[in-house]
């Protein structure tokens, strides 16, 4: 049932919905998430102001729970009753909200209207009809959150091998690798840098491309677009420095130390040729990525040498008669770009060896679980399975707390190598165009591990592939909700439902 204007200006609101209307501390409720998004409103209990410094909360995904069951069809029903009252919502995330290292409170429909649009007195009433619906279904313990937010849909030489970890070149050297996280762009978009999906690229026009013959122009696809590249010789000049400092260190260091005598302690000795040998690590490596760097300027400048193929069907952007967003291209390759003797297929970069156990704890953060996994050999994490929607609802992992939870990676041309917690229950999405509605869609969403590590993606890491801890493809990244420059919610399509668009 959709309520009318006049309908529910006439809604009262019930004595059970306790609702709070946040002041100057608007930024408060929501402290700690990237983009500290501005709060308008929000029913049930209110937060309590700290003291001193906010406390950083954490958006916590939910998977099980009773409103998962009818989602779909509660959540168009509200998303209709907000369209036809014109407000103009922008995405609705079930999602819960904890203080840092506490318990997550209630699960919250966390929803996202454009900026200036909506003030807490005119929020009051959409939450108290919101809590009707979910009555209507049984459910009653589930609360509104309105929160200011925009969504953002992101828009040569063979390729090289990858080398062990203990290489200095091992992370500077992943954009030139076959490593999901390959950056790409339409040939002539050059600056439209994406990110490929299990070898899969971005049409630079939203129409139907299917090149089925040579009488249809080719659109190519590159590999780095000329922003990446860019960012990409920057990296590595930003390495040799750090190599130019430690071989200068080393060099004062050993310069302050007094030359070799007969019968010195031996620690004195010892100190010394330690100092020598790291010296000579560092020069070594400094040399080493020089070389890299001018290797890649010779082989990799001209655009000409970053041509990966060109595309064979893309699809126009839009939103299935299953409410998924279709945003994908088959990309016919190269051959002579990948040495086949050591291509290991869909794999994603976990980083130095030194990262280890970080990569263990957070992928694995139940010690238990941890020990039935073993680290990625050569730090590529190769993919497996196709995680379901059935799979994602009933997660298998734990966290530190012990409650079961999506624990997914990702490594994008944009934010690099990202931890992130990937909810059951998908969230609604709507985009626009000027005042006009564009799409509307439902989307997985993921959340970042910690309010420590940031956005889980942004602009520039479209297609990255997503993976969970077991291994299996979650989806592919194509686009977020937030403000300013950062993203608090990743939206990814569900990669069963996009290997069955690619098959037909």
């Amino acid at each position: 049932m959709v309520e009318t204007t006049a309908a529910v200006e006439e809604l009262e609101i019930r004595e059970t919905v306790t609702a709070r209307a946040p002041l100057d501390e608007a930024h408060n409720d929501f402290y700690g998430l990237p983009s500290n998004p501005l709060s308008i409103y929000h029913t049930g209990p209110a937060w309590p102001l700290p003291e001193a410094q906010g406390v950083p909360k954490e958006a916590r995904p939910v998977c099980t729970h009773a409103i998962s069951s009818v989602w779909h069809e509660l959540g168009e029903k509200i998303y209709k009753f907000f369209d036809s009252i014109e407000l103009k919502w922008t995405s609705i995330d079930p999602v819960r909200f904890a203080e840092v290292e506490q318990e997550p409170g209630h699960l919250f429909l966390w929803v996202g209207v454009l900026p200036g649009t909506l003030s807490a007195g005119r929020a009051k009433r959409p939450a108290a009809r919101c809590k009707e619906l979910l009555s209507e279904y049984g459910i009653t313990d589930v609360e509104i959150a309105f929160r200011e937010s925009i969504y953002t849909q992101y828009a040569g030489p063979q390729l090289l091998d990858r080398v062990l970890s203990i290489d200095p070149t091992v992370d500077v050297r992943v954009p030139f690798t076959p490593a999901l996280g390959l950056q790409i762009a339409p040939k002539a978009y050059p600056s439209f840098d994406g990110t490929g999906c299990l070898y899969s690229a971005k049409a630079y026009s939203n129409e139907l491309y299917h090149r089925k013959d040579n009488s249809i122009p080719r659109r190519e696809a590159i590999h780095i677009g000329a922003g990446a590249f860019r960012s990409t010789l920057e990296a590595i000049m930003d390495e040799i420095g750090h190599w130019d400092e430690m071989v200068q260190d080393y060099e004062e260091e050993l310069a302050g130390r007094a030359e070799h005598v007969e019968d010195e302690a031996p620690k004195k000795t010892s100190d010394r040729e330690e100092n020598k040998r790291r010296l000579e690590e560092a020069t070594a490596s400094r040399a080493s990525v020089f070389e890299f760097h001018r290797n890649i300027t010779s082989a990799w400048s001209a655009e000409s040498q970053r041509i990966l193929r060109h595309v064979v069907y893309a699809p126009p952007i839009s939103v299935c008669d299953k409410k998924c967003t279709e945003d994908w291209a088959l990309v016919e390759l190269d051959r002579t770009k990948f040495d086949w003797d050591t291509f290991r297929g869909n794999v994603i970069h976990t980083g130095k060896l030194t990262q280890k156990y970080d990569f263990m704890k957070k992928m694995y953060p139940d010690a238990d679980t941890r020990a039935k996994f073993n680290y990625p050999l050569g730090g590529l994490m190769q993919l497996q399975h196709i995680v379901t929607h059935d799979q994602l609802l009933h997660p298998t992992m734990l966290d530190a707390t012990g409650e079961e939870c999506n624990i997914d990676i990702k490594n994008g041309a944009a934010t690099g190598l990202k931890f992130g917690r990937t909810t059951g229950i998908e969230s609604f999405v709507r985009e626009y165009t000027g005042d006009a509605i564009h799409s509307t869609s439902r989307e997985i969403a993921v959340y970042p591990n910690s309010h420590k590590e940031g956005s889980f993606s942004a602009p520039g890491d479209s297609g990255s592939v997503v993976a969970d801890a077991s291994r299996g493809i979650v989806g592919m990244i194509i686009g977020g909700a937030g403000q300013a420059d950062f993203t608090d919610v990743t939206y990814v399509s569900a990669y069963a439902f996009l290997e069955e668009r690619i098959k037909k």
